[in-house]
């Protein structure tokens, strides 16, 4: 594991490491805030997974999230969105291959020789984190877009890991939106059976107490009515009377400037559960 950057930031330092993932077979990067004393005591970590075409630098660079994660003594990792290099099967297009992890583990070929983000974010990740820097074993995750469909997914499979899970503009139901039929059918086949694994509709549907759940959507998002569908959350969380937030915002859109807006909420609402 090497460190690639590392700056000042609220009192702490944002950092970023590249390491060879096994699981992913080839070079991987990350980023993470350590908050001011991270040298002298541990902290819980909140793990963000980005959306479509981002890798390890949107976040970082544009929501702001550093401050409230000093302010509330919380260290932030960020990994890159799929597996990368050469060698890695890739698309032309924006919503598939490289950037387009969607944080699942790939059967079919040519996919499967490198992405398995599921296994990475789950397993291979928080074991090289926890073996390197100050951090206790609490855990949240949260995301956007992409990333907020694989937080969702990732926290509803593994509640004993995680203190709660949160969303930006989450892709809720991917087995029923074009981002996500295409992705599942290119990365798991045609089996519509493999798909419920990671869809976070079907999930809830089989999840008796899932973790505390925040999720906030903008209304101007172009992308509301065709691939998110919150209010599809909303039913099948009201329909099994679980608790949960979803926050609609009048004026947003699908941007880190709406995360910018409220990822300090979001770090709060992580903090009250990581600290319990």
């Amino acid at each position: 594991m090497e460190r690639i950057e590392r700056h000042a930031c609220f009192g702490g330092w944002q950092e970023v490491y590249q390491h060879t993932s096994k699981t992913l077979n080839c070079e991987m990067k990350f980023a993470i805030y350590l908050p001011p004393m991270a040298e002298e005591q541990k902290y819980p970590v909140l793990y963000w997974l980005s959306g479509l075409t981002c890798n390890e630098q949107n976040f970082i660079t544009k929501s702001g999230a550093q401050q409230f994660a000093a302010q509330h003594g919380i260290i932030l990792v960020v990994p890159d969105t799929s597996p990368r290099g050469e060698s890695v099967a890739d698309d032309s297009a924006y919503d598939l291959g490289q950037g387009a992890g969607f944080y699942l583990n790939a059967t079919q070929t040519p996919w499967n020789t490198h992405y398995n983000m599921y296994d990475y974010i789950v397993d291979e990740l928080p074991t090289l984190i926890e073996a390197h820097f100050p951090v206790t074993h609490q855990r949240a995750i949260s995301g956007h877009s992409m990333g907020g469909h694989g937080a969702l997914i990732i926290g509803l499979r593994n509640s004993e890991r995680y203190r709660s899970m949160s969303a930006f503009s989450p892709i809720v139901a991917p087995s029923q939106v074009p981002w996500g039929k295409k992705a599942f059918n290119a990365y798991l086949g045609e089996d519509t059976a493999l798909w419920k694994q990671y869809d976070t509709i079907a999930l809830l549907n089989e999840v008796k107490n899932p973790l505390p759940m925040r999720v906030d959507v903008g209304l101007d998002d172009p992308f509301y009515q065709e691939q998110l569908k919150p209010e599809l959350f909303a039913n099948v969380c009201d329909e099994k009377q679980f608790t949960y937030s979803l926050g609609l915002h009048q004026g947003y859109d699908h941007s880190y400037y709406f995360v910018a807006s409220f990822i300090g909420e979001h770090i709060a609402f992580h903090a009250k559960h990581l600290k319990a």
